[in-house]
């Protein structure tokens, strides 16, 4: 019987399996898709997740992202990160760069589905596959967390995020958030001469439409699309507990609010470490409370910024508050991981 077995290939997954064999257990990754995986995501991963991805023994190419950048066409906020840099990235360079990892330390990765959970006292056992212990690191929309009955309803309106890639050398080193009365455009440098724009909205609509509300922003695009227009959401997922039996949710599985604050990789590879370490140490009823401690910063700064945009004349103050309380901006940017 092996120690972990992993539902999903994403950063999380790959993660948590490569933690589990540093820490001396044996783990399985189940997991439907070819790599490199891609999916819609900004790309940006913040100091912390930097750090982490390093421990794992990753170190991805990108560009080197020196800080956030709030816009709204008339103002303009910006904090630089302070200790350490970020690192924007493209999706599928991040995810070659943990599954060659994961592979190089042995780590087995089996193509299919993890179907049915059952669980015994002292096992789990799915995709035909028994471990000691199963973590869910199979995305927003979680079939396991499903199936165990985990989910909790959203409640209120979702948002969604689209993303596209344009040939256009970066203009700046930051990530810079583009602020509307209906959502906000994210662009991150992520090689020479590629640059990622993701949107976040509760509309939904087009991509092009979304972009068309950013003018200044469409023009230096120049009209150059490198990639196709990829979706997630609703982005909002809620979550009963993270624990059940000899199962652990990790990253979006355990619950997501949003993707505003750009910390979705770093807490993806956070959490997985916390569950790794919980079951190494005979411990994994002690992984509720590390999640909500690894979590909380993230979800009080994410929650505080959705309820000021909620609405159109909130979310026309957010950048001219940021602009004129420089201090409490840069405290918000120094939160993140």
């Amino acid at each position: 019987m092996i120690d972990v077995l992993v539902a999903g290939g994403g950063p999380a997954g790959l993660a948590a399996a490569v933690h589990a064999t540093l820490a001396g257990l044996t783990a399985v990754v189940v997991e439907p898709r070819t790599a490199p995986v891609d999916k819609a995501c900004g790309e940006g991963v913040m100091p912390g997740g930097v750090a982490a991805l390093r421990a794992l023994g990753v170190e991805p190419t990108g560009r080197e992202l020196r800080g956030i950048r709030y816009l709204d066409g008339h103002h303009r906020a910006e904090a630089p990160f302070r200790d350490r840099p970020g690192l924007g990235v493209r999706r599928t360079t991040l995810h070659h760069a943990l599954h060659e990892r994961a592979l190089d330390l042995g780590v087995q990765i089996v193509p299919g589905k993890v179907g049915a959970v059952r669980q015994t006292r002292d096992s789990v056992t799915a995709a035909g596959i028994t471990a000691r212990w199963l973590i869910a690191a199979d995305g927003l929309h979680s079939p396991v967390r499903r199936r165990l009955g985990l989910e909790l309803p959203a409640g209120a309106r979702g948002r969604y995020g689209l993303r596209r890639h344009y040939h256009v050398a970066p203009w700046t080193d930051f990530v810079e958030i583009h602020w509307s009365s209906h959502g906000e455009a994210y662009v991150t440098p992520v090689a020479d001469g590629l640059v990622g724009v993701a949107v976040l909205s509760r509309v939904r609509r087009a991509y092009d439409e979304h972009l068309a509300a950013f003018p200044a922003l469409t023009a230096a695009l120049h009209g150059a699309p490198a990639t196709a227009v990829r979706g997630a959401g609703p982005l909002l997922q809620r979550v009963r507990r993270r624990v059940q039996g000899r199962v652990l949710l990790v990253g979006d599985a355990a619950g997501y609010v949003d993707a505003l604050t750009g910390e979705g990789i770093a807490l993806a590879l956070t959490t997985a470490e916390a569950a790794v370490r919980c079951i190494a140490a005979g411990r994994p009823d002690r992984y509720e409370h590390e999640w909500s401690r690894a979590t909380r910063r993230h979800r009080l700064l994410t929650r505080a910024l959705l309820a000021a945009s909620s609405r159109p004349a909130g979310a026309r103050l957010v950048v001219p508050v940021a602009s004129r309380v420089p201090p409490v901006f840069a405290a918000a940017v120094h939160a993140l991981r």
